[in-house]
């Protein structure tokens, strides 16, 4: 689970890191980062997009709680007030939970070079 400070919450920001940030996509995920803006306290905030193309409720709820732990353990990783965004493509709901952390950190890898 995602500590209340690493949630990424309103539209704006989220907005913001899909339009203006690094992006990565691999089979079953796109991740945006956009950095922040130095060397500050605020802590990386992290949101999901699971649309409908995902699947039904079921799925999409098991593939948004899959996501949230893979980043979980990725979060010490991220720089400091960066804005994250994980997107789960339809591939996803078929996913194993290694072919999920696989394609995360690869595609975290690639927006943090």
């Amino acid at each position: 689970m995602l500590p209340a400070s690493n949630r990424l919450r309103r539209s704006d920001d989220f907005r913001r890191a899909v339009r203006t940030g690094r992006r990565a996509g691999r089979r079953a995920v796109v991740v945006h980062l956009l950095p922040g803006p130095g060397p500050t306290a605020e802590p990386a905030r992290v949101g999901f997009v699971v649309n409908k193309a995902v699947g039904n409720a079921v799925l999409r709820n098991r593939v948004h709680r899959r996501l949230r732990a893979v980043m979980a353990a990725q979060l010490p990783g991220l720089p400091a007030g960066s804005l994250t965004v994980v997107r789960a493509l339809p591939p996803s709901g078929s996913s194993s939970f290694e072919e999920l952390v696989a394609d995360v950190q690869a595609a975290l890898s690639r927006v943090l070079r």
